[in-house]
C-alpha cells in the first residue's frame, strides 16, 4: 500500500507526511459500515407500518410507541457504548454492534406479540445507539485531521445507504403477504454479518491505545497511516493531551470547564432531530398517502427520498473539508425551513398537484443530507476533549435519541390533532432557531487536529 500514499501538510505542524490514502479510506469505510445497519434498522419500520398496524391492532398512540420504541434502546446503547469503548476499545464496541444488529433483526422477525416486538426493537436500538457513538469516534481518532471531515462524513453516507437499502427491501418484499414485515426485519442480519467479518480488517484507534499504555501498537498504526515521523509527532501530541487532565469519569464530564462544549454538543444533537428528519423518514409513506396517492406510489416516492439522501450526502462529503462545517449547517437550515413551510402550505391549501409535496420534501431531504445529516456527526466527533470523548459522545448521543423519540412518538399524535400543516411548521420553526444558534455559537472546526480544538475550546489548564 505504501506506493499509494500521497503527501499533504498537516495543519498543526510545518512537516509534510506521506499519508497512505488507501489505508485511511479502507479503515474509515469499513468502520462506517456500522452506519448501513443504523440506517437500515431505523428506516425498515416505514414499510412495515401497514402490516404491524393490522397484525397488532394498533391505534395512533400505540403505533407511535411501536415505531419509536427503538429509540429507548438507542439511548441505552449510547450510554453503554461509551463505557464499553473506553474499557475494551472502540473496535470491540463495533463488534458488539454488529452482533446485536443481526440477533435483534431475527428476533423482531419472529415476534408474535406486541411485547416481544417492542423488546426486540429496544434491543436493536441498543445496537443503533452504540453505533451512532462508536463509529464517528473510531474514525475521528484514527484519521488525520486533513481527511477527518470527509471520512467521518462517510458514516452519514453509510446511514443513507442503509436507509435507501431498507426502502428498496420494503418495496421488494411488500407483496409477500401478511408476513412481509417479518422478512423485512430479518433481512438486516445479512449486512450485519458482513460488517462483523469486515471488522477483523481494521485496527484499534491509536488514541485509545496510547491512553491504555500500548504506544508500540499505536506507533505501528500511525506509521502505516503517515510514516514514522508522523507517528512520533502524533504520539507526543496525544500523550500530552491525556497528561493535561487527571480523570475522565462521569463527575468530570459535568465539570464546569467542559460545560461550554457539553452544552454545544447537546444542542447540536437536539436540533438535528427536532428539525423533523426522522419523523418524516419514519412516516414518509403515510405522508405521501395523505396526498391521495396509492400505497405502491407512496412506497416508490419513499425510495426517491433515499436516492436524494444518497446524492446530497456525497455532496456533503465533497464540501465538508472545503466549505467548512458552519457554512453547510447554515445553508442546510435555511433550505430545510423554506421547504418545510412550502410542504405545510400545500397541506393547508389541500393542493397536491404536480407532485409538489414530493418535490418540496426532496428539497428538504437534500438540505438535511448536505448539512445536518453529515456535519452533525463530524462536529460531535471533534469538539470533545480526548479524555472525556467517550463519555461526552455517549451523553450527546443519548440526548439525540431522546429528541428523536420525542419527535417520532409525537408526530402521529400531532398530525392527527393539529394537522400535517401545523406539525411541519413547528419543524420549520426549529430550523430557523437552529440557524441563529449556529451563526452565533458554533465554531468552525475544519482542518484542525483534535488536540488543537481541545486547546481552543477548553484550554490547557485543569482549572
Amino acid at each position: 500500500m505504501a506506493n499509494t500514499a500521497s503527501t499533504f501538510s498537516q495543519s498543526n505542524t510545518n512537516a509534510s507526511y506521506p499519508f497512505n490514502q488507501l489505508y485511511v479510506v479502507m479503515i474509515s469505510s469499513i468502520s462506517a459500515l456500522g452506519g448501513v445497519l443504523f440506517g437500515f434498522d431505523t428506516a425498515i419500520i416505514s414499510g412495515t407500518i401497514p402490516f404491524i398496524k393490522g397484525f397488532f391492532q394498533l391505534d395512533e398512540l400505540m403505533l407511535g410507541w411501536a415505531v419509536s420504541s427503538i429509540l429507548i434502546g438507542c439511548g441505552l446503547g449510547a450510554l453503554m457504548a461509551g463505557k464499553l469503548a473506553d474499557a475494551l476499545g472502540r473496535r470491540t464496541a463495533l463488534f458488539f454492534c454488529a452482533f446485536l444488529f443481526a440477533a435483534t433483526g431475527i428476533g423482531v422477525a419472529f415476534a408474535n406479540s406486541l411485547i416481544e416486538f417492542i423488546i426486540f426493537r429496544i434491543a436493536g436500538g441498543i445496537a443503533v445507539g452504540a453505533a451512532a457513538m462508536a463509529v464517528p469516534m473510531y474514525i475521528a481518532e484514527t484519521v488525520p485531521a486533513l481527511f477527518r471531515g470527509r471520512m467521518v462524513s462517510l458514516y452519514q453516507l453509510a446511514i443513507v445507504l442503509g436507509i435507501l437499502l431498507a426502502y428498496v427491501v420494503n418495496y421488494t418484499l411488500a407483496d409477500l403477504g401478511e408476513n412481509s414485515w417479518r422478512w423485512m426485519f430479518a433481512s438486516q442480519a445479512i449486512p450485519a454479518v458482513l460488517f462483523f467479518v469486515a471488522l477483523f480488517l481494521v485496527p484499534e484507534t491509536p488514541r485509545w491505545l496510547v491512553q491504555n499504555n500500548k504506544k508500540d501498537k499505536a506507533y505501528t498504526i500511525l506509521s502505516k497511516t503517515g510514516g514514522k515521523a508522523y507517528a512520533e509527532a502524533e504520539i507526543l501530541t496525544i500523550s500530552s493531551s491525556f497528561s493535561r487532565e487527571i480523570a475522565g469519569n462521569l463527575k468530570d464530564l459535568f465539570h464546569a470547564k467542559y460545560s461550554k462544549v457539553l452544552i454545544m454538543g447537546v444542542l447540536i444533537a437536539i436540533f438535528q432531530q427536532i428539525t423533523g428528519i426522522n419523523a418524516i423518514l419514519y412516516y414518509a409513506p403515510e405522508i405521501f398517502k395523505n396526498t391521495g396517492v396509492s400505497a405502491s406510489i407512496a412506497s416508490m416516492q419513499t425510495i426517491a427520498i433515499g436516492v436524494t439522501m444518497l446524492v446530497f450526502t456525497l455532496v456533503a462529503i465533497w464540501l465538508v473539508d472545503k466549505a467548512g462545517r458552519k457554512k453547510l449547517l447554515l445553508t442546510g437550515c435555511a433550505v430545510m425551513a423554506l421547504s418545510l413551510l412550502a410542504v405545510a402550505a400545500c397541506f393547508y391549501l389541500n393542493f397536491y398537484q404536480y407532485y409538489l409535496v414530493l418535490i418540496f420534501l426532496l428539497v428538504y431531504i437534500a438540505g438535511f443530507s448536505a448539512s445536518l445529516g453529515a456535519v452533525t456527526w463530524v462536529i460531535l466527533s471533534e469538539i470533545f476533549p480526548n479524555r472525556i470523548r467517550g463519555l461526552a459522545l455517549s451523553f450527546a448521543t443519548l440526548v439525540l435519541w431522546l429528541a428523536d423519540f420525542a419527535a417520532s412518538f409525537s408526530f402521529p399524535i400531532l398530525n392527527k390533532h393539529l394537522g400535517t400543516s401545523v406539525t411541519l411548521s413547528l419543524f420549520a420553526l426549529f430550523c430557523i432557531i437552529y440557524f441563529f444558534y449556529i451563526k452565533t455559537s458554533i465554531p468552525e472546526t475544519k482542518g484542525k487536529t483534535l488536540e488543537e480544538l481541545e486547546t481552543q475550546l477548553i484550554g490547557k489548564s485543569d482549572d
